[in-house]
């Protein structure tokens, strides 16, 4: 899990986000994201629809495994940038570690949140 200065708060921060960002997307995961230049770090947030799974504890498994990722991904992180992971398919529950890893390292990469 991320720290708690790096988790938004509030559902208005996660509107703006979504109004203004830029989006990444892939088969599984898409990516909004915003540099917020009154902050000094970045903010995420990880999004998964009931749609998704109905079992509340697969939609946190997948939630807990993505926060996981980005964590690893903190010190390449930049700019401060408000970053909003959504996730479409029940199938992240299930996928390698590794595999979950690198797609969202290239993802961000493609969204230039990381080099």
């Amino acid at each position: 899990m991320i720290a708690r200065r790096h988790r938004f708060h509030g559902l208005t921060a996660l509107r703006f986000v979504y109004g203004r960002g830029q989006t990444v997307r892939s088969t599984h995961i898409a990516i909004k994201y915003l540099v917020n230049p009154r902050r000094h770090s970045y903010r995420a947030a990880v999004v998964v629809s009931r749609k998704t799974s109905k079992s509340a504890v697969v939609r946190n498994r997948i939630r807990r495994r993505v926060y996981e990722v980005i964590r690893g991904l903190e010190p390449d992180i930049a700019q401060p940038y408000d970053i909003v992971v959504t996730v479409f398919s029940d199938q992240v529950a299930s996928l390698a570690a590794e595999d979950l890893r690198q797609g969202l390292q290239d993802q961000f990469m493609k969204a230039g949140i990381i080099n």
